[in-house]
Formats: C-alpha cells, sequence, structure tokens
C-alpha cells in the first residue's frame, strides 16, 4: 500500500461526532529535564475505553508521559485531563489509576490476597466487600483458588496476572502498563498479549500501554502514538501507521524495510515512474501529483519481496523485477529471511514463506515486487 509523506504531522486530527468521548487529554504537554526536554510540546487524546500504545525505542519520552498521567511526575508546561477534570495538582493516589510494571512489583512478604486486596485497603472498601472484589479479581485473570499463597510460589506469567488483578480490582478509570511484558520469554509473552486484550475489551477500561516491541503494539492496540525524541512522529490505527508510515523513522521501526533513493522520471494517473540511484527503472502505484525529477525515496516491506531463482518469470504480469544473489538466508521455521545483493551492490532484504527446500546462498535470483506494494516518501529538502 502507499506510504505517505515524511512530513511530521504535529496537528490533531479532527475528532468526528460520532467518536468515543476522552478518558484522558494532554494539552500542550512538556517536560523537562535540567536542560533536558524528555517530552517535547504535544497533545494527546486517549478515547474511552480504548487501548493505546505509546510506541518507541528507549528515550523517546513514552514511559515519561506514562509517569505525567500517573502523577509520578509533573509537567513541566501543558495540562492533564482525566475525565474532563484537569489533575495536574492532584495526588497520584486521589487518580484512581490502576498501574501494572515491568517488574510486577508485588510485595514479596505478603500473599496474594494482600497484594490484590492492597489498593482496596487504602480506599476504605469494608472488610466484608474486600473478599469478594479479590475473588472476582483473581477469576478474570484465571487464577483462582491462590489467595493464600506468596508470589514466590508463583511463576513469572502468574505473578504479573497477580498485577493485573491487583490493578483492576479497584476498579479503575484508566489502567496503566509500562512494559509489563518484557521479562518473559516469548512464549508467555504472546499468550500474555492475548490475556491482556482480552481483558481490557471484557472490561472497557481505557488503557495506556507503553513499549518498544513493535508486535505488542500492533497485535493489541485501538490506537498507536509512535514517539522519538520526545516527539510524537505519528499516531493512527495499527493499519494506518504500518501501511502509511508517515516518515522514514516510523517506516524503518515498524516492520522490516527497504529504502531505494531515485527521482521521479514520469506519471500516469496514479502510476508513478521512478529511476533509483542504481540505475533501476520501477514503477509505484500512488496517488497525489509528482514533479518530474522530485527526490523521492521507495519503501518496500520485506514481506512484499517475491524471490525467485534467476531463470523464473514474474510471479504476476506488472511487477518490478530486480537480478540479485542471495549472499545470506535465515531459516525461521514458518519464514526464510533471505539478503540479496543486487547487480548495483544494493543489498536488499525479503522475507518469504519457507519452503522444503529455500533457495541456497551464491544463488542468482531476482526478486519481484508488485507497485501496489511499493511506497513513496518525500525527502526533505536540504538547507
Amino acid at each position: 500500500m502507499p506510504i505517505h509523506s515524511m512530513q511530521i504531522i504535529t496537528e490533531e486530527i479532527p475528532v468526528e461526532k460520532n467518536h468515543r468521548p476522552a478518558a484522558v487529554q494532554l494539552k500542550g504537554i512538556i517536560k523537562r529535564f535540567g536542560k533536558v526536554e524528555a517530552v517535547q510540546e504535544m497533545d494527546l487524546v486517549f478515547e474511552e475505553g480504548s487501548l493505546v500504545t505509546l510506541l518507541g525505542p528507549s528515550g523517546c519520552g513514552k514511559t515519561t508521559i506514562l509517569r505525567m498521567i500517573a502523577g509520578l511526575e509533573t509537567p513541566t508546561q501543558g495540562d492533564i485531563y482525566i475525565k474532563g477534570k484537569r489533575v495536574n495538582d492532584i495526588p497520584i493516589h486521589k487518580r484512581n489509576l490502576g498501574m501494572i510494571f515491568q517488574n510486577y512489583a508485588l510485595f514479596p512478604h505478603k500473599t496474594i490476597f494482600d497484594n490484590v486486596a492492597f489498593g482496596l485497603k487504602y480506599r476504605d472498601v469494608p472488610k466484608n466487600e474486600v473478599e469478594g472484589k479479590v475473588k472476582k479479581a483473581l477469576e478474570m485473570v484465571r487464577l483462582p483458588g491462590v489467595e493464600n499463597r506468596m508470589p514466590s510460589q508463583l511463576s513469572g506469567g502468574q505473578q504479573q496476572r497477580i498485577a493485573m488483578a491487583r490493578a483492576i480490582v479497584i476498579e479503575p478509570d484508566v489502567l496503566l502498563m509500562d512494559e509489563p511484558l518484557s521479562a518473559l520469554d516469548e512464549n508467555l509473552r504472546e499468550e500474555m498479549r492475548r490475556e491482556i486484550d482480552n481483558l481490557q475489551q471484557m472490561l472497557g477500561v481505557t488503557t495506556v500501554f507503553v513499549t518498544h516491541d513493535q508486535r505488542e503494539a500492533l497485535s493489541m492496540s485501538d490506537k498507536i502514538v509512535v514517539m522519538k525524541d520526545g516527539l510524537k512522529q505519528q499516531e493512527g490505527s495499527p493499519e494506518e501507521v504500518y501501511n502509511l508510515p508517515n516518515n522514514h523513522f516510523v517506516a524503518d521501526f515498524l516492520g522490516h524495510s527497504n529504502f531505494f533513493k531515485g527521482v521521479v522520471s514520469g506519471q500516469e494517473g496514479d502510476m508513478v515512474s521512478l529511476e533509483l540511484s542504481d540505475g533501476n527503472a520501477l514503477k509505484v502505484r500512488h496517488p497525489g501529483e509528482w514533479n518530474h525529477g522530485e527526490p523521492i525515496e521507495m519503501v518496500v516491506r520485506a514481506q512484499s519481496f517475491k524471490v525467485t531463482p534467476g531463470d523464473a518469470p514474474p510471479p504476476e504480469t506488472g511487477m518490478n523485477t530486480l537480478d540479485g544473489v542471495i549472499k545470506d538466508r535465515s531459516y525461521m521455521g514458518g519464514e526464510v529471511s533471505y539478503f540479496v545483493e543486487l547487480k548495483s551492490g544494493t543489498m536488499v532484504h525479503a522475507i518469504g514463506i519457507a519452503k522444503l527446500r529455500p533457495i541456497r546462498k551464491g544463488t542468482p535470483v531476482r526478486i519481484h515486487v508488485a507497485p501496489r506494494h511499493c511506497g513513496l516518501l518525500k525527502v526533505a529538502k536540504q538547507t
């Protein structure tokens, strides 16, 4: 699918009338630590009942935003609203938020019952109601009957579920999750992704999820906010940010992408002809007007390339075809990752479905991609 401009979106998209109301809203938020601006001025809206992921590399400001929502950090500038109420000066224990951390943060000397009941006791919930609420929360995370155990008697995945039970038992207005799955192994992370997704949908609680893992973000989110260096790079549905990345960083951070520099050599309707810097001529199906000679960057996802032996015809008519040699390959079970060196010396990454006999290193191949699977990014003018 086409990929649009490299120009970063800095304005909020107008909210349609049928959108859900905002559960959390950040207006003009800035956070500085000394001279370092960890979060540059931005607005964010988290709709009621949605799961919104703040996604980006370490140090991009995503955890700082979560901590400001929680009340663990104070904004240098701007306002935070929860359920329409400004909360800048409201302490953390009065914001009715559930929080789940990477390290579970369970009390090792307390039973599971006391861990889960901790927030209820500080909210003066009557004792005769606490037991029922704790039992219900444990049933919701599929761990009934563990009330008398200690955290050390549970596995990592079970401890994470207890942390979830403790967060939801207070019936929070907003659930905050800071890299909650990063300490788990891959198989358990997959299971817990489904658990969190199902639980969030069942409860309908607004959830702010912080991660650097694109798979977590893409598989669970209603909306993704991609961040870098304290700036919002793009926000939108998982499909929007993956298929229509706003700039080079978003395209590169989400998925395995190949980038080719070149210029526009012609256009007929939505079919754009390109001349790449390595001399190859390709076509891209892309709406909009493009000027002859305009510098561009073409983007192709690794999964969009089809790899065939060098003498094989294209898998379908009208495909772009490049010649090269397999320089490396990695078998990954259901997939094979190929690194193909083109005649120009450019290295291309292609990921395909694993076959009984994957193509060997050193084999001449052709790689094919349909124009509709190529995207274009405008190249910022040098000043």
